[in-house]
This record gives C-alpha cells, sequence and structure tokens, in this order.
C-alpha cells in the first residue's frame, strides 16, 4: 500500500540533519541535497531537483520533473518549479562562499552546471552528517522495515526450499525468487549507496560459486549473468545432488530494505565439517546480535567478536582467500549500505532505533560459502531479528 511520509517525521528529520550540521560545521550557511535517496528522505518524493536548505531559512525542494508527482506524494512544506537551477538561483537569493553537498552523489558535469548559477568557491561534503541522521530510524521507519522483513522470511524460510529442483540454473532461481518477492510486496530494487554497485535481488551460488570473486564489497560470492552483468546468478551453473545452495539478498517496502542470507543443503547433507563451521557462524550472529544496545560502539562489538574465534577458524572468515572483509555488519534502511557499520574504527555508540545486518559467513574450499545473515534492530536488551530466526543450512 502506497503511503506519504507524515509531515511530522519530515520536520524531525530536517530537524536532526540541522542539528548535526551545527555540531560539526559550526559555519555551515548552505546545504545542497542533489541524491535522491537523501532528497526521498527528506521530503517523501524522489524528482529530478535539488533540495536546497539555508541555514538561516526554510529548506525548498526545486524540482525539474516531476512537479505533479512531487506535489502529490508529498508533505514538504516547500515545493517549487524550476526549469533550470538559474530558476532555483534566483529564488534562493544570494549563495555563500561554501556549499554543503552529498559529494558521493554529484558529478563533476553536475556541480559545474550547478556552479553556473550559485557562484560558489568551495565545496564542502554533507554525506556523514546525512548518513549519520537516517541510520537512526523512527518507529514509522521501523515498522515499514518490518513489513520488508516479514515478507524477506516468508519467501526465503517457507517458500524457497520448494522452488529448488535439480537441473535448474541460478539465474532460474533468482528470477523465481525476485518475481516471488515482488508478489508478496517486494518494491523491486535493491538500492546501495557505493557507487557503481548494481544489484537485481542480491548474490545466489550453486556451491562454489558463491566463492566467485566479486567487486562487490561483501563476503560471498556470486559468478553472475555475464562479465558484462555480473547480478543475479550464471545461467551455466545448474542445481545439483550434494550441492550447497547460497542466497544473499534484499527485500524492501516503500523504499526501505532488509538484508537476509539463507543457505540450503540440496540432495544430501553437506560434510560434518563444513555443517559445524556453519553452525559456530549462527552463534557468532547471535553473540553479536546480544551486543546491539544502546551505547555500545560498533567497533566493541567486532573486537569482541573477532578477539574469541580461534585462529583457524579466522581463516576464510568473513570471505575466501585473500577477498575478505573487514567488517561483521551494516546499516540498513533505504540502501543496504548504510552506518553504521560494525568494523573497528567505528567508534560512534549506536543507539536505540538503528538497524543492522549482521553476515557472519565463512568460504569453505569445495563446499562454498556457508554461514548466515539477518536484519536487527537495536534495543536496550540486544538486537531484535525483523527477518526470522532459522539457522539455515535447510535440508531440501
Amino acid at each position: 500500500m502506497e503511503q506519504r511520509t507524515p509531515a511530522p517525521e519530515l520536520r524531525e528529520r530536517m530537524g536532526r540533519f540541522r542539528d548535526r550540521m551545527d555540531a560539526d560545521n559550526p559555519s555551515w550557511e548552505f546545504a545542497a541535497v542533489f541524491g535522491r535517496t537523501n532528497q526521498f528522505y527528506f521530503t517523501g518524493t524522489m524528482q529530478d531537483g535539488v533540495l536546497l536548505i539555508p541555514r538561516q531559512d526554510e529548506p525548498v525542494l526545486w524540482v525539474r520533473r516531476s512537479l505533479e508527482r512531487a506535489l502529490d506524494e508529498s508533505e514538504f512544506p516547500e515545493i517549487r518549479p524550476m526549469k533550470s537551477f538559474r530558476d532555483a538561483a534566483a529564488g534562493m537569493g544570494e549563495c555563500p562562499a561554501t556549499v554543503y553537498l552529498d559529494s558521493e552523489k554529484v558529478t563533476v558535469a553536475l556541480l559545474e552546471r550547478f556552479r553556473k548559477h550559485f557562484p560558489f568557491r568551495e565545496v564542502r561534503s554533507l554525506d556523514a552528517q546525512s548518513a549519520n541522521v537516517r541510520a537512526r530510524k523512527s518507529p514509522y521507519e521501523i515498522a515499514i522495515m518490518e513489513r520488508a522483513g516479514r515478507i524477506h522470511r516468508h519467501v526465503l524460510e517457507d517458500c524457497a526450499p520448494a522452488m529448488l529442483q535439480e537441473g535448474m540454473s541460478e539465474a532460474e532461481l533468482g528470477g523465481e525468487i525476485f518475481a516471488l518477492m515482488v508478489r508478496e510486496g517486494h518494491h523491486g530494487i535493491t538500492r546501495f549507496g557505493m557507487f557503481g554497485v548494481e544489484m537485481v535481488l542480491g548474490q545466489i551460488g550453486f556451491g562454489e560459486s558463491s566463492l566467485y570473486p566479486t567487486a562487490f564489497d561483501g563476503p560471498g560470492g556470486c559468478r553472475g549473468v555475464a562479465p558484462g552483468a555480473p547480478v543475479l546468478g550464471s545461467h551455466d551453473r545448474r542445481l545439483a545432488p550434494g550441492d550447497l545452495v547460497f542466497l544473499d539478498c534484499g527485500c524492501g517496502v516503500q523504499g526501505y530494505h532488509s538484508d537476509k542470507t539463507m543457505t540450503y543443503m540440496f540432495g544430501h547433507a553437506l560434510p560434518p565439517e563444513a555443517m559445524e563451521v556453519h553452525w559456530r557462524c549462527v552463534e557468532i550472529q547471535d553473540e553479536a546480535a546480544s551486543l546491539l544496545r544502546p551505547g555500545v560502539t560498533p567497533a566493541e562489538v567486532y573486537t569482541t567478536i573477532l578477539d574469541n574465534l580461534e585462529p583457524e577458524f579466522l581463516e576464510n572468515f568473513m570471505g575466501f582467500g585473500e577477498r575478505r572483509v573487514q567488517f561483521l555488519g551494516h546499516g540498513v534502511g533505504l540502501e543496504v549500505d548504510e552506518m553504521p557499520v560494525i568494523s573497528s574504527g567505528f567508534d560512534e555508540p549506536l543507539e536505540e532505533g538503528m538497524v543492522i545486518a549482521l553476515e557472519p559467513k565463512k568460504g569453505i574450499e569445495g563446499v562454498g560459502m556457508v554461514g548466515i545473515e539477518n536484519t536487527f534492530v537495536v534495543t536496550r536488551g540486544g538486537g531484535t531479528s525483523i527477518t526470522g530466526r532459522n539457522r539455515g543450512l535447510i535440508p531440501v
């Protein structure tokens, strides 16, 4: 069901962003938000335009296309039309020397078109401030993400085992999973903030396909359809008895995501040593989830878990060979790769309402990537899963 972001929700978000900018950049005067995910977060609509935020005046969403849609779906109080940035410049008054913008989303060409009508001299980033504000979810946001989590759990735990058929390809499984998710209410995209990341559903691998190297910054692997489209799964790799099936994908509702990995044993059980490694990954997930409490830092969670792992277990943990990632989990929300990151160096304390995907995994030669991933809400009692509690390695 389509739903407008309530006006009080938008006001609270903008207020927290301004407060964060005041704390981090006391002399800031003017911010320009170009990224459509950030625009949606602050205005409730995702159009072609720019959100301008003067420190001493009310923010304005300037829309090139579609103004009609923006007015129809947004509760944001000030939405105006523009044919070009010239119109926005005329409506906003004098431009300060320094402009803060979401530098991860702005190309050089877009920056120069903007600078033509807003003659600022210096650019500074607001990426950290917007990311930190978005990291703490409101009850409104969590309720939407819980809907995504219910779809996710149902499809991967209840439905996927019956979809596995000998001889089917990875790509066929991916297509069937995607179609079912959409029928159940998935919004049809898995959105990432990292530059250049394209993802239809997630990573799908039978056996050692789940160890195949990728450019994606995650522990799992995926051959994909082709070198020019390394997504979804291979048309050539077909399911055979004894295969491990690795399925790591996102699911979303109204722009908000959950993240989940489920594994299956097709035909017969995996070797006992592989199963033992998997169950240890599940224990690690549960241990880490118990630490997701307000006031604990992501670095503390990461260090506590890693310091208690046996040296031999660390080999191929969170990847395979040299392709290991240096995190145990990540924030989830309007994008799958949000703040905070459960890793060393992330020392800002967790807050109640943050949503984090924990994904302890380990590659095993000759078998594939075992492990698990679920999405948790930070609470005073520890992380609460919104994507189910199945331990994985479901026998089929």
